[in-house]
């Protein structure tokens, strides 16, 4: 992804230049051990204050970092953080791949920095915020729109005939098949990659989404749920199910191996017979024994 396509996520904001490669080289020839060295180019914006009328402007910085066998993506931008530049600003919390956090554009695929091996990515590396979200700062975005459009869908067992928040003490009966039915959508761990790969999010701001309508069939698919045909009326409408073209960019680039894009085919396939498989589905009953109550040691 060159230069002209910075205007998909900053809204064509001034693009600059800044290498500090000769500084960043001599720091990391004096640490000594490292086997080798990369090139990360890395996109920074600071947003102005709001009294501030002239145009925000975004550059590209360049650092010299050191790897070795197993260095991440991750790893390398905390070490400019915490040895070049410690203005750089991301986010990341587990480091193991579970949060979903650390989402970022790396020559030009989305990725999650903490599951991506710099040795795989060459040794020109070129690091930008997600695509479809707008910038807070350098290589962090607002999520907000995209966790409201995850609440759009319900993402949580809905039923009717039972009172969940009056002292629940059983699960629903659920066979390991009807897990199965549903499962790999619940690996989903809202990282926003899917989100910033997909086309249809580029051209829509209005647009659901593959992780919100991959979210909706996981909890449509759930044998315990009584709440299908509520969400079928949601996603079964423009701006949503329907807007999706099938490009499969959402599920090519799930770091957990969700497929958002069946996820949506589904729902359509769904929202053509909402009055008749759906409306006869019961949800599965309770198991016969409440639980026992665990007594703190």
């Amino acid at each position: 992804m060159g230069n002209e396509d910075h205007s998909h996520f900053s809204g064509g904001l001034t693009l600059t230049e800044n290498d500090h490669g000769s500084e960043q080289s001599a720091l990391s020839e004096s640490t000594g051990n490292e086997q080798s060295t990369v090139k990360l180019r890395v996109f920074r914006y600071k947003n102005l204050p709001k009294d501030d009328t002239s145009a925000p402007s975004t550059s590209f910085d360049t650092f010299q970092v050191p790897i070795s066998n197993g260095t991440t993506l991750l790893d390398a931008l905390i070490y400019v953080k915490e040895k070049l530049d410690p203005t750089l600003t991301f986010r990341y919390s587990c480091r193991m791949g579970i949060c979903g956090s650390c989402g970022v554009n790396a020559n030009g695929k989305e990725k999650l920095a903490c599951k991506t091996q710099v040795k795989d990515l060459g040794e020109n590396i070129e690091v930008r915020p997600l695509n479809n979200l707008s910038l807070i700062r350098d290589l962090t975005v607002d999520f907000k729109p995209f966790i409201e459009k995850n609440v759009k869908v319900k993402p949580y067992l809905v039923r009717n005939d039972v009172d969940v928040d009056g002292g629940f003490n059983r699960e629903f009966r659920q066979t390991p098949d009807e897990l199965n039915q549903y499962l790999m959508f619940a690996n989903c761990l809202m990282c926003g990659l899917c989100y910033s790969a997909c086309p249809t999010n580029a051209t829509d701001e209005l647009y659901l989404g593959p992780q919100a309508l991959a979210r909706a069939y996981r909890y449509i698919a759930d044998s315990r749920d009584g709440g299908q045909l509520e969400r079928i009326e949601i996603v079964d409408q423009e701006h949503a199910a329907w807007s999706c073209h099938f490009a499969g960019s959402c599920s090519d680039v799930c770091p957990k191996g969700v497929d958002p894009a069946f996820a949506i085919q589904q729902l359509k396939a769904l929202a053509l017979r909402k009055q008749g498989l759906l409306k006869r589905k019961k949800p599965s009953p309770l198991v016969e024994r409440p639980r026992e109550s665990v007594n703190p040691v």
